[in-house]
């Protein structure tokens, strides 16, 4: 398989904090590699560095099997584009002008193929309208747009939906999928938003205190994924009280939600909870979701 980026036991340090800590993964040419984590695993610092904003203190990493200590990693570089925490938008100037500042920036030749990306983030209508007067969703959109500005083959996103409204994600969705689809573009997007991660991501590297516990395809995935009962009840504390001396695995998902994995007499367990004074209120069967996943995953894990 061919990767487009490859770690290898990649930290950086800042004083006495690991913000990576021997970081290794791996993202294959033409995927969507859904990069997930709790806010401080080391997501942002693995994009800064990759993007070259910061080095490494230990390990390396490749861009297009290009060591980041080889002279010519500019070049591999010039193949990718990002979006860092925030999109870096001139918010004086139109979607245009914007765009064709990072075309002198990179050092374009020309402005051509301006007009056909901004049709294809959507924002071919925007006229003279500054980037001050967009929505948040749009101004994601440009930020997406200057980053395909020099036509990548690698596209970097860190938290894109993270703040949007739902219209606005499901635009972000569409645009991603329609790059990855249509133009064979690698998308490494960062998100803590697992529901939507799940529609978009055809890969999956889950990070926890600054190394990959896990990366694992999207068919992989849905076969890890177990089916489990969804139940909500008057006190999630009582029902893992009880749960606990059963000796059932189960996830609290919220004071009043659970999901129990495994055999269950559902007869027994509603009488072993009223004991308790605790009321079903319903009990439904899923397939186990990516937070959840997620949550069996990280949330087992001891500090080391």
């Amino acid at each position: 398989m061919e990767y487009v980026l490859k770690t290898n036991a990649l930290s950086k340090q800042y004083g006495h904090f690991k913000a990576l800590n021997g970081l290794s993964m791996n993202v294959p040419k033409g995927a969507i590699y859904g990069f997930v984590g709790k806010n401080g695993a080391g997501k942002t610092t693995l994009i800064r560095l990759i993007c070259g904003l910061q080095a490494p203190t230990e390990g390396e990493y490749f861009l297009y099997g290009k060591r980041h200590t080889q002279k010519n990693i500019v070049k591999s570089r010039r193949r990718m584009g990002a979006v860092v925490e925030t999109p870096s938008v001139y918010m004086d100037m139109t979607a245009r002008e914007n765009l064709k500042q990072q075309c002198m920036i990179l050092g374009c030749p020309s402005f051509d193929g301006i007009d056909e990306l901004l049709e294809l983030v959507g924002l071919s209508h925007t006229g003279k309208k500054k980037a001050k007067h967009f929505s948040l969703g749009m101004r994601q959109r440009l930020g997406i747009a200057i980053a395909l500005v020099g036509n990548p083959d690698f596209l970097v996103l860190d938290e894109p939906v993270n703040g949007l409204d739902p219209q606005g994600i499901i635009e972000i969705r569409e645009l991603i999928l329609k790059l990855n689809r249509e133009y064979q573009i690698t998308v490494l997007v960062s998100s803590h938003i697992l529901d939507e991660l799940s529609k978009l991501a055809t890969h999956y590297g889950f990070i926890d205190q600054g190394h990959i516990v896990r990366e694992i395809s999207a068919k992989e995935l849905e076969q890890a994924c177990r089916k489990c009962v969804q139940i909500e009840v008057s006190s999630t504390k009582i029902l893992a009280y009880v749960l606990d001396e059963w000796g059932m695995e189960y996830t609290i998902l919220s004071d009043t939600k659970a999901e129990l994995f495994g055999k269950i007499n559902v007869t027994e367990l509603t009488i072993r909870l009223a004991k308790e004074h605790c009321e079903v209120k319903s009990m439904q069967e899923k397939e186990e979701s990516l937070e959840s996943y997620y949550i069996r995953l990280i949330g087992g894990r001891k500090d080391e």
